[in-house]
């Protein structure tokens, strides 16, 4: 099915989200929608599907004009979407939530599982799937719950389907079977609109590529460009893609984890007898696949881990067993990996986001009431010195794409004086402008002296920040190896081999 938008525009008050945007998708190709967060891409193709309603231009489906009144019409059309923040039940079983919305029923109006359970089944099979229709979908790994939004979107016999920021929260190596999944899809026919904003993704699976820049298409790129070329598109300016950095002088003191244990509820080990050090004017990163014990680690470290055993402690003051609250008041900075849930309150302003961890300083609070005049001047400090996108410091964090979002997060940070700086997932949905930024503030907390510690899935992240590596595998450090170890020898260590020539 063809799939072409003609003059698509949207506006929020003031704000044009999307501005007189063309964009034609053909049956068997994957088209990359390239952009910068808060480019549009995401407002455009929520339009499409239905969820906003476009103030300007037309839909056409093989060359008919479209009028969706809501996401129903669009699937009836034949248009599926696998969203970024994906749109499941997590208490429903896969079964359950495939069938959401257009359930079938047997006798006496009984809805009909077992008919779930063989859409499930037939879909996964196609795509060779390992999936259990009768899963919660709350107890599964984010890779299978992204199947299960694209069963979800085949079940429904989708012929356009939508790809918004599927790789966000995806390891490496579910990123790789999801190309191979978009590949076979193509294989059959099936249009694909692929919105991104990592440069190898779209360089390795896109037939076109079309770059978004405020609301505006600004250009068409083919797959062969450069990443330089790409980035530039999106930005508008040229972008160092590459971290550029001194030879680390780390100093003495600094962090010291001595064999520490976290364990769950339940006496489960997920952090096994790890020890390391960050000096002071150090990146210490911690590499490794999502799920091997880097949250709980990172929860450890800051006081969110219920059950902990062994030793952390900063500047010779033990950590362990202190509060969050105490723990910050010690100088630690912290991003967590979930900038939503943990990181801001969304229906929060920017500004009393920037302040979260503040509440009690006389600065900012007195009498228990905010200082509105002292917290609008230094939100709007960060605001321009973080290159925060809002219209104001009264804006809701929520409202915000994820890429500002994450801004807001870093901005809090590190503006207070730090002895410790944790940042888990940096870059995490962040566009590439975004990251070269997020990774210059790093550097910068680095060589004004703070130990610094990096949790990132991403390989390229990790060794561009890193002055020596730790890999975790089934919540053990295998090795701490040098920041230029072979990505070879880092993939092997992740997956649980120890190279006694480069592990420390």
């Amino acid at each position: 099915m063809k799939l072409e938008l003609r003059g698509i525009t949207k506006r929020f008050g003031s704000l044009v989200a999307n501005d007189s945007i063309d964009l034609v998708v053909q049956p068997g190709e994957i088209h990359a929608l390239l952009g910068e967060n808060g480019a549009g891409k995401s407002t455009l193709m929520n339009v499409l599907y239905g969820l906003y309603q476009a103030d300007e231009g037309d839909i056409l489906l093989d060359d008919v004009v479209q009028h969706f009144r809501g996401p129903g019409d669009a699937m009836a059309a034949g248009i599926g979407m696998v969203h970024q923040h994906f749109m499941l039940i997590p208490v429903f079983t896969v079964a359950e939530n495939v069938m959401l919305g257009h359930e079938e029923t047997k006798g006496l109006g009984r809805l009909d599982i077992a008919a779930a359970r063989r859409h499930v089944r037939e879909v996964a099979e196609r795509f060779g799937f390992e999936i259990d229709p009768d899963a919660l979908v709350g107890d599964l790994p984010v890779g299978v719950q992204q199947r299960v939004e694209i069963i979800k979107a085949l079940s429904r016999d989708a012929k356009v389907l939508v790809f918004d920021e599927p790789t966000a929260v995806l390891t490496p190596q579910e990123t790789d079977e999801l190309m191979a999944i978009m590949r076979q899809l193509k294989a059959e026919g099936t249009a694909i609109v692929f919105i991104t904003h990592k440069l190898r993704e779209v360089r390795e699976v896109a037939d076109r590529i079309t770059v978004v820049r405020l609301g505006k298409i600004v250009g068409e790129a083919s797959p062969t460009a450069t990443n330089a070329e790409l980035a530039s598109l999106m930005v508008g300016r040229a972008v160092e893609l590459t971290v550029q950095k001194t030879p680390a002088t780390p100093q003495g003191g600094g962090l010291e984890v001595r064999d520490l244990r976290v364990l769950t509820a339940d006496g489960h080990v997920v952090v096994n007898d790890i020890s390391f050090d960050v000096r002071p004017g150090e990146v210490l990163a911690v590499a490794g696949v999502q799920g091997n014990g880097q949250t709980e680690l990172v929860d450890a470290l800051v006081g969110l881990a219920a059950r902990t055993e062994g030793s952390i402690t900063l500047g010779g003051v033990e950590l362990r067993g202190k509060s969050v609250r105490a723990i910050l008041d010690q100088g630690v900075g912290f991003v967590p990996e979930d900038r939503k849930e943990d990181g801001l309150v969304g229906s929060f302003s920017v500004a009393e986001n920037l302040i979260l961890d503040r509440s009690s300083d006389p600065a900012f609070v007195q009498a228990g009431t905010i200082r509105r005049g002292v917290l609008d001047t230094f939100a709007r400090e960060r605001i321009r010195e973080y290159d925060i996108r809002t219209q104001g410091p009264e804006t809701p964090a929520g409202t915000l794409s994820g890429g500002n979002q994450q801004k807001v997060v870093i901005a809090r940070e590190m503006s207070r004086d730090l002895t410790l700086f944790i940042a888990a997932q940096p870059t995490r949905g962040v566009d590439v402008g975004s990251i070269e930024f997020i990774h210059k503030r790093i550097i910068e907390t680095r060589d004004a002296g703070v130990p610094v510690i990096v949790v990132s899935t991403e390989l390229d992240e990790v060794t561009a920040l890193a002055d020596r590596i730790a890999v975790m595998y089934r919540g053990a450090i295998v090795g701490i190896v040098p920041a230029d170890t072979p990505r070879d020898i880092l993939g092997l260590m992740m997956a649980g081999a120890t190279d006694p020539e480069v592990a420390a």
